[in-house]
């Protein structure tokens, strides 16, 4: 499978930036996920590298073909760059059976293919089916019904599955009467050796003609696989169809109609008939949305499955962080057209460059709390947090504050000038959509008084501490560092999500164990782990990991 690159990526529409200078390396056999909130541009990064959209301006390839260069005048069209593309609408024919709806797009197919010998592959096909007359008397077998009739759709359906033929090759293969013979061994032998005569002749007129046929049919002259520009035949497209059905699990389903199946049955036509085609890589735009919960899940483990039994590299668009942290190999979260981070689930969740990223993944949300002081001597920073809480942040490694801020600041020159220089060119347009510094939420009980609060000023000594749920440790009231009450718990059964009130400040926590707490009790709370983030106010961006302990 080959790898993604797009290099310099921006799609506008007029001042508005959906895309801006998105550089992104998607490795081969991964499976990405495009992570942000509605509007944020990762349908439309998608739609640029399938070839549904044309960006503005950069340059993407997949494999080792550039498939859109804006400076060379490249624009690969969409049928030409061998993809899948799985909407959000399954977009099922209503009037077509599964087997028509998977088939309808191969058999459109028209393009340079091996010259292969049909008859003699089906030919060789049934010779391996009938190395055991016995097993095909077992199989047909098994397909009758409480009266003892055949249902013939099984049979066929065995047969196919067990020899891996094509529902054509079932068919003669039943139409031997081998399940009926006193000594099928023997009939199933006759059988055989009757083909495999006719086999070799057919081998034998290709070596009259200075020709041979490989172990894939396909005709070889002089060690070179013959091609022709030919549609895909009737044998390669019930084959591509029934690969397909075995993968996804809808092999029964070949003859309903859409309205005659479940959402999950329809999500899995729809994967199969994406897959039929063999693409190098498969794009889904939030396929499980429109399914209940239960079947999300299931259809996300189906998923999982999918993407190794292919060895296909996915590129999926959520915007429901649960589904890219549970499916992605890398997430890739974008924010007003610019790419936040594009690291792995656990990395992008424990070690978020920015709030955004840190406020966008996890649920329950993490916990932010503004926080003010400086570092000292030993390396630590000696804080003040929930209106007068004094505590002391120990950074996970040794780190100058100092430093950071130089090179906080150079970096934000240095970007500053590029743009400057960008915006030099005639042709260059401005972004309407400003990037600016995400506002975070800092949760209290009474809100009302944000709405006329001022802009503070920022200096360097503001932070923001960022604590994930789960490193809050619940002890008995008295006990623990900070002094809370239950404010709202919401048990679940294996966890239970507990909103803690500190002085003005409301916490989230979550506690593992089958635990009931009562609204207005009041219990003890400490922040464990080393897992602690600080963030610099002004920018947004984390500094560092680390622990935090309070000044009783």
């Amino acid at each position: 499978m080959p790898e993604i690159k797009l290099t310099n990526v921006t799609k506008r529409w007029g001042k508005f930036y959906a895309v801006d200078n998105l550089n992104l390396d998607i490795e081969d056999n991964s499976f990405i996920t495009l992570l942000g909130p509605s509007g944020c541009g990762k349908t439309t990064t998608l739609r640029m590298i399938a070839g549904l959209e044309t960006p503005t301006s950069g340059r993407i390839s997949i494999g080792d073909r550039v498939v859109f260069d804006s400076e060379a005048g490249i624009n690969v069209p969409a049928n030409k760059r061998k993809v899948g593309f799985l909407f959000q609408n399954y977009a099922l024919w209503p009037n077509m059976t599964v087997y028509q709806n998977i088939s309808f797009g191969l058999s459109n197919i028209k393009e340079e293919l091996p010259q292969i010998d049909f008859e003699a592959k089906t030919t060789n096909d049934l010779i391996q089916a009938l190395k055991s007359g016995k097993r095909i008397g077992e199989l047909v077998e098994e397909c009758r019904d409480k009266k003892g009739k055949l249902d013939m759709d099984k049979v066929y359906l065995k047969l196919i599955d067990a020899y891996t033929l094509s529902i054509y090759t079932a068919k003669t293969l039943f139409g031997f009467n081998i399940q009926e013979s006193s000594d099928p061994e023997a009939a199933a032998k006759a059988k055989a050796a009757e083909l495999q005569a006719k086999l070799d002749s057919l081998r034998a007129s290709y070596k009259g003609k200075g020709q041979e046929l490989n172990n894939d049919f396909a005709v070889v002259n002089g060690k070179k696989v013959l091609t022709e520009n030919r549609k895909l035949h009737k044998e390669e497209v019930e084959q591509a169809v029934r690969r397909v059905s075995r993968i996804v699990k809808i092999g029964p389903f070949m003859n309903r109609y859409p309205a005659e199946l479940s959402g999950g049955q329809q999500q899995r036509v729809a994967i199969a008939r994406t897959l039929a085609p063999e693409p190098a890589v498969l794009f889904m735009d939030e396929p499980l949305s429109n399914l209940d919960a239960k079947l999300r899940l299931e259809m996300r483990y189906e998923l999982q499955r999918l993407h190794v039994e292919t060895g296909s590299t996915f590129v999926y668009v959520t915007h429901d962080q649960m589904e890219a942290m549970t499916l992605a190999t890398k997430i890739c979260l974008i924010n007003n057209g610019v790419l936040q981070q594009y690291e792995a689930p656990l990395d992008v969740y424990n070690r978020p460059r920015n709030l955004f990223v840190a406020d966008f993944v996890g649920n329950p949300s993490i916990n932010f709390m503004e926080a003010k002081g400086r570092q000292r001597s030993d390396g630590s920073l000696e804080l003040t947090v929930l209106d007068g809480e004094k505590a002391v942040f120990l950074p996970e490694k040794p780190i100058s504050m100092d430093r950071w801020f130089m090179e906080r600041n150079q970096a934000d020159e240095e970007a500053e000038k590029k743009k400057q220089e960008i915006l030099k060119d005639k042709k260059a347009v401005e972004k309407g959509n400003k990037d600016e510094t995400f506002k975070y939420h800092i949760a209290k009980v009474d809100e009302s008084d944000y709405a006329v609060e001022d802009d503070p000023v920022i200096t360097d000594e503001d932070f923001v501490i960022g604590v994930r749920p789960e490193c809050l440790n619940l002890s008995s009231a008295g006990q623990g560092s900070l002094e809370a009450t239950v404010y709202g718990a919401m048990p679940t059964g294996m966890e239970s999500t507990v909103k803690l009130r500190v002085g003005d400040f409301l916490l989230t926590g979550v506690v593992f164990g089958g635990v009931t707490y009562q609204i207005g009790e009041k219990t003890g709370v400490d922040i464990e782990g080393n897992d602690i983030l600080l963030f610099d106010r002004k920018s947004g961006k984390c500094v560092t990991a680390g622990k935090i302990e309070f000044i009783r």
